[in-house]
């Protein structure tokens, strides 16, 4: 599966006489302003992709704060980005793809093959040199894509539980969430029992790149058995599935995540270092 293309590759894509569809995915915790960071500098050409709006259904505590959309309400906005059958389609964010990557893996999910993520994502094009628009929004020809679901695969809370004890179960979130040392939006601090904690940031080098193969073969080293992902809301885990689909890892997703966990009473909680994956390494060494 090919997850990513670089800035050269993208520019010249872009200057094609079939250009892939460029979606913009700014989107972080605690940020709502995506769409400002969009006005103020984005790659030419790019679409804006709201992903609270756009990229999951409401939130509810029993579904968590970001659910996978229906697959009616993602292929009309499919469509508004100008999506079509046989165009390439790249996305990026300015945060090592880290929300990106949302799109990436639900596309895949939707049964659309031909979409990568745009390896550092913008600033990985600035440090390039290329250019950036400000203020512009796009008049663009509506797409035709036929979206389905089950492309990929996905994990219920009770699936997830059955992966921490038969398999493996990582936890992409910041080790101190995965600890339960700090909570900073969901009701529960900890973790599902038996998960392994992998953070996402784990995955990229200090430009926001993805590490390479043998990196990565190394820091996913000791998994064991069938592998599931979840994170806060579903929207990091994506990353790290991405991650693992470089070193031809297939990995389910659990789409409600800890958002949906910690909201159901019934469900245990563990904190501490319960089962830590490998130590962070250098690949330089």
């Amino acid at each position: 599966m090919t997850v990513t293309r670089d800035v050269d590759e993208l520019k010249a894509a872009l200057g094609s006489l079939a250009p892939p569809v460029l979606l913009d995915v700014r989107w972080a915790l605690g940020d709502p302003d995506g769409h400002r960071h969009y006005l103020d500098a984005h790659i030419p050409g790019a679409v804006y992709v709201d992903l609270p709006t756009e990229l999951a259904a409401p939130g509810t505590p029993e579904l968590g704060r970001h659910p996978l959309p229906s697959v009616d309400t993602l292929q009309a906005a499919a469509r508004r980005w100008g999506i079509s059958s046989r165009v390439p389609v790249v996305v990026y964010d300015d945060a090592g793809n880290l929300a990106a990557a949302r799109a990436w893996w639900l596309l895949r999910w939707a049964g659309l093959k031909d979409v990568t993520m745009l390896d550092g994502g913008l600033g990985a094009w600035t440090a390039a040199g290329y250019e950036t628009a400000a203020g512009q929004e796009y008049a663009l020809v509506e797409g035709d894509i036929e979206l389905g679901e089950g492309h990929l695969p996905t994990l219920t809370a009770d699936e997830a539980a059955a992966r921490a004890e038969s398999g493996t179960l990582l936890d992409a979130r910041a080790v101190e969430r995965y600890r339960g040392i700090t909570e900073p939006i969901d009701p529960r601090a900890g973790h599902i029992p038996g998960a392994v904690s992998a953070p996402t940031a784990g995955n990229l080098d200090l430009d926001g790149l993805f590490f390479g193969p043998a990196a990565l073969s190394e820091r996913f080293a000791d998994l064991d058995g069938p592998v599931g992902v979840y994170c806060g809301s579903g929207v990091n885990a994506a990353h790290e599935i991405a991650a693992l689909a470089m070193i031809g890892v297939d990995a389910a997703l659990y789409p409600g995540s800890w958002s949906q966990w910690s909201n159901d009473p019934k469900r245990p909680v563990a904190t501490g270092p319960e089962r830590f994956g490998p130590p962070e390494f250098n690949p330089s060494e």
